[in-house]
């Protein structure tokens, strides 16, 4: 081999070894490589949490606007009854407030016409005995006597009419009736009017607590329970070592008793007033003189 062919080899051995890459280049490119591929693998997973937790994020939203909108439904149906329980309240409370003026109207006139009865009566005997005592002192004839006789059994005609207009003025007290045709009093006042008719001992009481009971009259009532809104109420009597459960009494409702060994009228137990764990009312027992009622009622 000649020296130009030698120097020719030599070149290029030179120009290879030159064009050669060193080591730590080659790791560094893949180094990169693989940064690369983490990166874009990175780039995938991120892309796909966040569609994953947007689509978890629209399914929520959707559960709480259906929650939403069930609960709103319940709300509206709630109020739209609460609306109309306070309308018919209302109604109710309107008509009772109306039916109590008329009653208490009516028991005012019949009173006034009964004070007039009362003072008429008075007028017409005054009358009658300044008549009679004049006529008397003047010795008045046998005729004259007549005429007065006949004047006096006018008067006592008349006090026989207001007699009748009396007991008829006590008979239209607006004050309801019973099953066995007893008075039933409302309230106290009332109650008061009861005792002037001198028929019956009243005993008034009232029970504030559950379970409580009292001693009223000859008999024994417990509270077992009130509803309120409903004017209604549950008790217990005891009368004659008999115990009698009362579920359901409405108010102003007469509650009859009968006195073991006896058939004369019954007694009768009437709650006037209801109250959260509270009742008012009266025991009316006849008197004994009473007449005899009728031997049978509704419990």
């Amino acid at each position: 081999m000649s020296q130009d062919e030698r120097n020719t080899v030599i070149e290029r051995d030179v120009v290879v070894r030159n064009e050669r890459l060193p080591g730590w280049a080659v790791g560094t490119m893949v180094l990169l490589g693989l940064l690369a591929v983490g990166g874009l693998g990175l780039g995938w997973w991120a892309t796909t949490y966040a569609q994953n937790s947007r689509q978890s994020a629209a399914a929520d939203l959707q559960t709480m606007r259906t929650g939403y909108t069930h609960d709103m439904d319940a709300v509206q149906q709630r109020l739209a009854s609460t609306e109309k329980q306070t309308t018919d309240i209302q109604d109710d409370l309107t008509v009772v407030t109306k039916h109590l003026q008329i009653t208490q109207g009516q028991l005012s006139k019949a009173r006034k016409e009964a004070a007039q009865i009362r003072e008429d009566s008075n007028t017409q005997l005054a009358a009658l005995h300044d008549s009679v005592t004049t006529q008397l002192a003047t010795k008045a004839s046998t005729e004259d006597v007549t005429a007065v006789t006949g004047q006096v059994g006018v008067v006592r005609t008349d006090l026989d009419a207001t007699k009748v207009d009396l007991t008829d003025t006590k008979n239209n007290l607006q004050m309801a009736r019973s099953e066995l045709g007893t008075l039933i009093a409302k309230n106290h006042d009332e109650v008061d009017e009861l005792r002037k008719l001198g028929e019956r001992d009243y005993t008034e009481f009232t029970i504030d607590g559950k379970n409580k009971e009292q001693k009223v009259g000859s008999v024994t009532i417990t509270l077992r329970g009130v509803d309120a809104k409903k004017n209604k109420f549950d008790v217990t009597v005891v009368a004659d070592d008999k115990r009698t459960d009362k579920k359901g009494r409405n108010l102003n409702e007469p509650i009859f008793l009968y006195a073991q060994g006896t058939r004369r009228a019954p007694m009768e137990i009437v709650v006037n007033s209801v109250d959260k764990n509270k009742i008012s009312g009266y025991l009316s027992v006849p008197k004994v003189n009473q007449p005899q009622a009728a031997s049978s009622a509704s419990m």
